[in-house]
């Protein structure tokens, strides 16, 4: 029976006042990352056209198709390397002055740009674009 008393006395001074700190103000929530908008585009007056590109969402994909082309994503990353290449494929027979040109644009602002004027040239444009 003394381990009774002995047992209340212990339990006794275990116990103290709990403190609990409240907040006075709410956690701040972390800002959405910032999407950019991204465009390829491609333009000129062949009948066909190959086309290749380079992005971190679709990473490397080819294409043969009609011009004008546009393919465009987001990306929130802060930086990423693009990169845009076209090959004329064929032209009409009624086009004397061949032209092909390739664009990379950035939330509307031209990032990088090539052109030619020959009936085979590859062209290409690349880039890292910083946020």
């Amino acid at each position: 029976m003394r381990l009774v008393p002995l047992l209340v006395v212990l339990l006794a001074a275990g116990c103290g006042d709990t403190i609990v700190n409240v907040p006075t103000t709410p956690t701040p929530v972390p800002a959405a990352p910032v999407a950019d908008l991204i465009q390829f585009r491609v333009d000129g007056n062949a009948a066909s056209v190959r086309i290749r590109e380079s992005d971190p969402l679709n990473g490397l994909s080819q294409t043969t198709t009609t011009l004008p082309y546009v393919a465009a994503f987001s990306n929130t990353q802060a930086f990423v390397f693009l990169s845009l290449e076209a090959t004329p494929a064929a032209y009409p027979l009624t086009v004397t002055a061949p032209f092909l040109s390739v664009q990379i644009v950035v939330n509307g602002i031209l990032f990088r740009e090539a052109s030619s004027v020959d009936r085979t040239a590859t062209i290409a444009v690349s880039g890292t674009y910083r946020r």
